[in-house]
């Protein structure tokens, strides 16, 4: 399977989210992709995020997950997904908290230092939980992604306007058209 870690791939505005968004079309069985499903991925994913994350500068290069490790960083992204898409959609979440702060705990016990993909991981999550403005948490109207409206005004519908947005505007352009033709 050939795929490349791009810019867009890591339009959640913070580490946690990009990694929660590894899973494409996460809510359709019949689309549904998981780029960590290839191990080699997660070498590939830690390198890019070193390059292209939102929060680069607080983590600085990121080792890959140990391959011992790997169950448990991919706990960790589903419990990230599932707590932060209950929060986004107005649910406290308690059970899914929970959840969360213990594969956190795990991740950061079995990670070997604060340079592997596993406790960067783990960090932006915490970080996310105590965020000031959980209003600026989001899932795009698009594609599902979680993400993080930096907005001055707080009015982001898409993870990224170049992709999701230019999609959505794209085909109410073409509706628009058909509907309007004889």
């Amino acid at each position: 399977m050939s795929f490349s870690w791009t810019p867009h791939r890591f339009a959640g505005g913070a580490l946690a989210f990009d990694v929660a968004n590894s899973v494409i079309l996460r809510h359709d069985p019949d689309g549904r992709r998981d780029r960590f499903a290839v191990p080699e991925q997660l070498e590939a994913f830690a390198q890019a995020a070193s390059r292209l994350s939102a929060e680069r500068e607080r983590f600085g290069p990121l080792r890959p997950v140990l391959p011992e490790n790997q169950p448990l960083f991919l706990a960790l992204r589903e419990a990230i997904d599932a707590y932060f898409r209950r929060r986004v959609l107005g649910d406290d979440g308690r059970e899914q908290l929970a959840d969360l702060l213990e594969a956190t705990a795990a991740a950061l016990r079995a990670a070997p230092d604060d340079e592997s993909l596993e406790a960067a991981t783990a960090r932006s999550a915490l970080g996310l939980i105590c965020e000031p403005q959980p209003e600026r948490m989001k899932i795009c109207g698009n594609c599902g992604w979680l993400f993080l409206d930096r907005s001055k005004n707080r009015s982001r519908t898409w993870c990224d306007m170049a992709v999701c947005g230019n999609r959505v505007k794209a085909n109410r352009h073409y509706h628009r058209k058909k509907e309007s033709s004889p």
